[in-house]
């Protein structure tokens, strides 16, 4: 009789144990499924929802939220979703939030991912209407692999095409087989580094030679540096100007006195009018050289008789010898 008591007893336990089990199970499968707690509403309008179901999970940046409690068709382009969320997370929603369906997972469920904006604004009220924000699908992502893979089969076929080429082009292996290529490579890389130290060199010079000049160094940087030596030049260059200025005015002088010669000339006036055109003054003048002429004749002729004279012939040898000295 106590054997069987001890066993209702044992038993009761083990009901109650097993009923506390289900009943903790059920509250927690139920809150998950947002069926206990508390819990406020809004809205997202989609034109299309790609297989979202009631009871898929609400997630606020990444967090468990709530689940997707109804869904609507309004018209042919518009798909309301009702969601359930925590009323935990209601001061963390704003009003300007974004609404989105994704993947749990690469090809799990479908879920809403609410996400904060950027800009402040109030906290979500009770059955707002959230903005949506489309994230890259599924279907999306297939047709771009897709692509991405017929672009990269065209890419192979076009590497395999050049390859064909060039294993049928003689010119292509010729120059792989040559093997003079690397060494002329060396040496044009040898050229180009010694023509690189030639400019590195020639670059100081100029260099140098700017500083010199900025220095005042040189004749050069005398005249650009020295102000008493610009001075000097600009004096020079002044007087050049002044001497080019008096030089015009004596030509131009000279240009007058011409002129009126060649007036006097052509009128019959003046001592150039005389000598030109005067004929009996030309006859005069043509004597006057002729008996030069004579007179220098004859006076040539009375020194070389001078110098053969036995009285004067050693005056000349004298003068002779202290010329011929003289010039050594």
């Amino acid at each position: 009789m106590a054997k069987e008591a001890i066993n209702n007893v044992k038993l009761g336990l083990f009901i109650s144990s097993g009923l506390a089990v289900l009943i903790i199970s059920l509250y927690l499968i139920g809150k998950n499924q947002s069926f206990f707690g508390s819990y406020f509403h809004a809205r997202a309008r989609f034109k299309n929802i790609n297989g979202l179901m009631t009871g898929n999970n609400v997630r606020f940046a990444g967090i468990q939220a709530g689940t997707v409690s109804k869904i609507q068709v309004i018209n042919d382009t518009t798909i309301e979703v009702e969601l359930l969320i925590d009323k935990k997370m209601k001061p963390f929603i704003h009003a300007n939030a974004f609404a989105a369906i994704g993947n749990d997972g690469l090809m799990g469920n479908k879920v809403i991912n609410l996400t904060p904006n950027a800009i402040p604004a109030k906290e979500v009220e009770e059955g707002a209407l959230l903005a949506i924000k489309r994230s890259p699908e599924t279907d999306d992502m297939m047709q771009t692999f897709s692509n991405t893979n017929q672009n990269v089969l065209a890419i192979s076929q076009s590497l395999i095409n050049t390859l064909n080429r060039l294993n049928e082009s003689k010119a292509f292996w010729n120059i792989l087989n040559d093997t003079s290529i690397p060494f002329n490579l060396s040496q044009s890389m040898v050229n180009i580094k010694a023509s690189t130290i030639r400019i590195n060199e020639l670059s100081l010079s100029l260099n140098s030679l700017v500083k010199d000049l900025h220095d005042g160094k040189g004749a050069a940087g005398l005249l650009l540096e020295d102000k008493a030596t610009a001075n000097n030049v600009r004096s020079a260059i002044e007087n050049l100007t002044t001497a080019s200025k008096e030089s015009l005015n004596a030509i131009s002088k000279i240009d007058s006195l011409v002129a009126q010669v060649q007036q006097d000339a052509a009128h019959g006036h003046g001592t150039v009018h005389t000598l030109l055109r005067d004929s009996v003054m030309a006859n005069r003048l043509s004597n006057s050289m002729l008996n030069i002429e004579k007179g220098t004749a004859a006076f040539n002729q009375d020194m070389e008789a001078l110098q053969h004279n036995f009285l004067t012939r050693k005056y000349f040898k004298k003068q002779e010898k202290l010329k011929k000295a003289g010039q050594k």
